[in-house]
Parts: structure tokens; C-alpha cells; sequence
């Protein structure tokens, strides 16, 4: 057996120059190497640009599915709360028609904290009352049951409330049933019609 080879080194445990690898000099890739790298980078870039795109995608559906996920919580009792607008009404209903004084005002006392917390309950889910009278026409918010004369008044005008509308987080819940002046109401002292 002979003993294996020891390479020398200096003190400072270099290899000294003849056992060291020859220095290769980088030379300049082929034109068909050249164009097979400049058609790879490219298409890294398109897949690059393309994942951006996806994952820019991705994420506009995911707040999108999140925000109709909260549109559709805040409306979803919609159905249930339309239910719930006729039985406030003839709590109003049985208000006005109730005399104040005795031997009826505990019942009317009654009620008309019934209708309080039943307006409350509602306020917490978001349904309030539209103002419609004195307003102009509005086809979105108001359903027009009849025109009236209205002296004084601008056309187009709601002169009576017949049954309250309301909104359910600024959306319209139920349209108010409305009256509306007609078109050519006189103003006091004005004449009816086009002058002669």
C-alpha cells in the first residue's frame, strides 16, 4: 500500500498555482442559443404577467363575493320585514281612530307603545320611514293612487300620505301610496286654463 498523495500547501493554506483549476474565460453564447434564451425569458414574462393578472382576478372576486355575501345579509330579512309593515300600520291605524280621553286612553296608551317598540324594533333592523308629503313625485319612492285639485301647489306635488313607505338601509322597502296634485292646479286668485 502506498500512501495516498498529499497536495503541499503554503503555510497559509493556499493551494499553490499548478494544482488549481485552469481559469476558463466565459465565451459568448451561440445566436441559436441566444434566441432559444430571449424566446425562454419572454415567455417567463408573459406567464409572469399572465399569473399577475390571474391572482389580480382572484382577488377582485374574492372582495366582490364578500360584498355581495354583506349585501345579501343586510337585505335578506326584506321579505319578513314587508310582512311585518301591515301590522304597524293598524297599530297606527287603531292610534288615530282612538279617542284620547277617558273611558278610552289607557287602551290608546296601550297601543301606541306597542307601535313605539314595534318602530324601535324595526329602526334595529334598519328600516326607517320615507318622507314623501310636500315632496315632488318620485316614481322610485312613491305610488301615485290618485291626483287631487290643489290650489296653491305646484303639480306634481304629494298632498297626502295614504299609506307610509319606508326604506330598508336607504333602499326602498315599500314604495308610500301617495296622492298628487294635478297638472294646471290653480294658485288662489289664478285663473283655470290658458287665458282666453
Amino acid at each position: 500500500m502506498g500512501e495516498p498523495n498529499q497536495t503541499t500547501t503554503d503555510p497559509a493554506g493556499a493551494v499553490p498555482p499548478a494544482a488549481s483549476a485552469p481559469a476558463v474565460e466565459p465565451s459568448a453564447p451561440a445566436p441559436a442559443e441566444a434566441a432559444a434564451l430571449a424566446e425562454k425569458t419572454a415567455e417567463v414574462e408573459r406567464l409572469q404577467d399572465r399569473l399577475r393578472r390571474l391572482q389580480a382576478e382572484f382577488d377582485n372576486s374574492k372582495k366582490r363575493m364578500a360584498r355581495e355575501r354583506a349585501d345579501f345579509l343586510k337585505f335578506a330579512t326584506e321579505e319578513l320585514l314587508l310582512q311585518f309593515l301591515p301590522v304597524l300600520d293598524n297599530l297606527e291605524r287603531a292610534i288615530a281612530s282612538t279617542p284620547a280621553e277617558r273611558p278610552y286612553a289607557p287602551f290608546r296608551e296601550g297601543v301606541e307603545m306597542t307601535a313605539r317598540l314595534f318602530r324601535t324594533t324595526l329602526e334595529r333592523a334598519g328600516v326607517t320611514p320615507g318622507a314623501a308629503l310636500g315632496e315632488a313625485f318620485d316614481p322610485s319612492r312613491h305610488q301615485a293612487v290618485a291626483q287631487v285639485e290643489a290650489p296653491g301647489v305646484e303639480e306634481n306635488r304629494v298632498v297626502e300620505e295614504v299609506q307610509k313607505g319606508y326604506l330598508l338601509e336607504g333602499r326602498v322597502l315599500r314604495p308610500a301610496m301617495v296622492k298628487v296634485s294635478r297638472p294646471g292646479s290653480a294658485g288662489p286668485g289664478e285663473p283655470e286654463g290658458p287665458a282666453a
